[in-house]
């Protein structure tokens, strides 16, 4: 078994050679005008993607502040759905809900733990 100089050495060795190749590498894509000229049109496709989603966004202000009204319900509901069953939970009831599909669901409970303050 070698000792562990040795290990430690080839482990330094490894790294350099390994830290020369990324370099090369980085190198040469830098180098590599073709690359640039993508790279640059990308970041000019990004920036017209950009503007024409936030053109989107202004023409559905009104429909993506329902979205957010939409969102806040729903998570209001669920947690009176949840405080519901909990509630019926803890008086012995059973609970059972189906959706229009007569799919059924249980509850299932978790407890998590937040910092305080």
């Amino acid at each position: 078994m070698a000792n562990i100089q040795q290990i430690f050495d080839r482990i330094q060795e490894t790294k350099k050679e390994q830290k020369e190749l990324k370099s090369m590498y980085r190198d040469a894509l830098s180098n590599s005008k073709q690359l640039q000229e993508v790279v640059e049109a990308l970041k000019e496709l990004r920036q017209k993607k950009k503007e024409i989603e936030d053109n989107i966004k202004l023409d559905f202000q009104k429909e993506l502040e329902r979205l957010d009204t939409l969102k806040l319900d729903i998570e209001n509901d669920q947690m009176l759905l949840s405080d519901a069953a909990l509630t019926k939970v803890m008086k012995g009831e059973m609970i059972e809900i189906t959706d229009q599909y007569e799919n059924k669901y249980e509850p299932i409970f978790k407890v998590q733990f937040k910092k305080q303050g």
